[in-house]
């Protein structure tokens, strides 16, 4: 009896939390009319800030994984003095509350601090453009990043890389050819996340961009003048476009590992 009372407790448990995601994501999906759904897409403004978040957080993910997997390497390979501080400062862009992460990269990239005023002088602009919106979703995007990575190469057991460099091969060789390849679904889940968690971002955003307009922050702005109607057929559009996306990139993975475990067969 204990044991089937407990049986239910989970079900039970488990159906709440998944009506608790899922209730109000099918409401508002459900919200718009088909009409107001394909007048919204047709609107320049909607579909250019859907490709602007895209492009953007696509940007950030490929900044995270060329920049981050180095790191995520030696976090998993090796042990240091000072290595808890290093992975508590990795995870800090986690806690932090976004707009302080926004005023926080404003004060290093903005006029009144000496490397905001040489980028300007190089006309090089980081306010109020896409390149500011890419410095805020990799900021926000790389823990995610480098905590699947870290646990993809350390999921890789060291006697295969010792074995390779047994017969030869330079740790680069060994890298590219041996561990990459082994911890690839674990980076390609890194790169979805980070890819998910930058296009999400807001509150950062429209601190150092606000023009041009994400597509979140386009649902704000219209939220804000024209109320609940005019802001859901864009939340819409967003969540289809990011779910083909995502849902490719699984694909990808999972293809990848079928044809590693058909090579190894």
């Amino acid at each position: 009896m204990r044991k089937e009372a407990f049986l239910w407790m989970v079900m039970g448990s488990s159906v709440l939390v998944l009506a608790f995601i899922t209730v109000p994501l099918l409401r508002m999906i459900s919200a718009p009319s088909l009409a107001s759904l394909w007048e919204t897409i047709r609107d320049p403004e909607v579909y250019g800030s859907i490709w602007l978040s895209l492009y953007t957080g696509i940007s950030a993910a490929f900044i995270c994984f060329v920049f981050g997997t180095p790191l995520a390497y030696l976090l998993a390979r090796s042990e240091f003095r000072g290595k808890k501080l290093v992975e508590a400062i990795v995870d800090l862009p986690i806690v932090i509350p976004h707009p302080v992460v926004g005023i926080a990269l404003l004060g290093l990239v903005g006029k009144n601090f000496w490397l905001g005023r040489v980028m300007q002088e190089l006309g090089w602009r980081i306010v109020g453009s896409p390149a500011g919106i890419i410095m805020v979703m990799t900021f926000v995007g790389l823990p995610f990043y480098l905590q699947a990575a870290k646990e993809g190469f350390a999921s890789v057991p060291p006697r295969l890389e010792h074995v390779s460099r047994s017969l030869g091969a330079s740790m680069f060789a060994t890298f590219i050819n041996v561990t990459f390849p082994l911890a690839w679904r674990s980076i390609l889940s890194g790169i979805i996340m980070c890819c998910a968690r930058a296009i999400s971002e807001f509150g950062a955003v429209v601190i150092i961009a606000y023009h041009p307009m994400i597509a979140p922050v386009l649902m704000f702005e219209r939220f804000q003048s024209f109320g609940l109607r005019y802001s859901q057929p864009v939340a819409v559009w967003l969540i289809v476009v990011c779910l083909l996306l995502f849902l490719s990139l699984r694909l990808v993975g999972s293809g990848a590992k079928k044809f590693k475990n058909g090579s190894q067969a």
